[in-house]
C-alpha cells in the first residue's frame, strides 16, 4: 500500500514489509486488546511434561491429593452417602435397615463388653465364680441370637412391604451383623437417635 504524499510535489514512497507487518500487528492490538497467538504457541502452552522438573514437589501434591480424596472417601462413608459406600452398603432399602437397628436397642451390640467381663471373670481363682461367668456368657449369646432372628424377620417383612419381595434378599443378615456392633463403631454412623424408626 502506497503511502500518501503529504504535499501535491512529493513522490508516492512504497511502504516496506516489515512496516506492513507492524501495521497490521498494530490493527490486531488495538481491535482485540492482545494479538491472536500463532498455532506454534498455542500448541507450546498447552504442553505439560511428562516428567515434572521437581519429582519431589509433585510427589508431595499426589500424595496429598490422594489424602484429600481418602478423607472424603471416610466423611462420605460415614455419613452414609452411597457414593462412597461399597456396593453390598448401597441402596434406599440398606439404608432403612440401617436405620431400624440403629433406632432399636439391640441385645447383641453389649456382646464385645459382657466378653471383656467374662475375660476378667477368669482371672479370678475360684472355678465357681469362673464357672457362671462362661454359663452367663453362653446364655447372653443364645439370648443375642434371638433377638437377632427375631430382628430379621421383623425387618424382612418391613423390606417387602416398603420395596418388594426382591428387595428383602439378605436384609436379615444385615441386619444381624450390624445389630452385634457397639453403635460407636458401626460404620456407616449411625444417621438416627434411639427410638427414631424409619417410616
Amino acid at each position: 500500500m502506497a503511502k500518501q504524499p503529504l504535499t501535491p510535489d512529493a513522490e508516492p514512497s512504497i511502504e516496506t514489509s516489515e512496516e506492513t507487518a507492524a501495521r497490521l500487528a498494530a490493527a490486531a492490538t488495538a481491535s482485540k486488546g492482545a494479538p491472536t497467538p500463532t498455532r506454534k504457541q498455542q500448541e507450546a502452552a498447552n504442553k505439560r511434561p511428562l516428567v515434572p522438573d521437581d519429582r519431589k514437589l509433585a510427589a508431595k501434591q499426589a500424595r496429598a491429593k490422594s489424602a484429600d480424596s481418602r478423607e472424603r472417601a471416610r466423611i462420605g462413608m460415614a455419613a452414609g452417602d452411597d457414593k462412597y459406600l461399597p456396593l453390598r452398603e448401597r441402596g434406599p432399602q440398606k439404608r432403612f435397615v440401617r436405620d431400624y437397628v440403629d433406632a432399636r436397642f439391640n441385645v447383641g451390640e453389649f456382646m464385645i463388653p459382657v466378653m471383656f467381663l467374662v475375660i476378667i471373670l477368669t482371672f479370678f481363682p475360684d472355678p465357681t465364680v469362673q464357672t457362671y461367668g462362661i454359663l452367663a456368657l453362653w446364655a447372653f449369646f443364645l439370648v443375642a441370637v434371638i433377638d437377632c432372628v427375631i430382628l430379621g424377620f421383623i425387618l424382612k417383612r418391613k423390606v417387602e412391604a416398603k420395596f418388594g419381595a426382591s428387595k428383602a434378599e439378605r436384609v436379615r443378615w444385615y441386619a444381624a451383623m450390624r445389630a452385634l456392633q457397639l453403635r460407636a463403631m458401626r460404620l456407616p454412623k449411625p444417621q438416627v437417635k434411639r427410638g427414631q424408626y424409619p417410616s
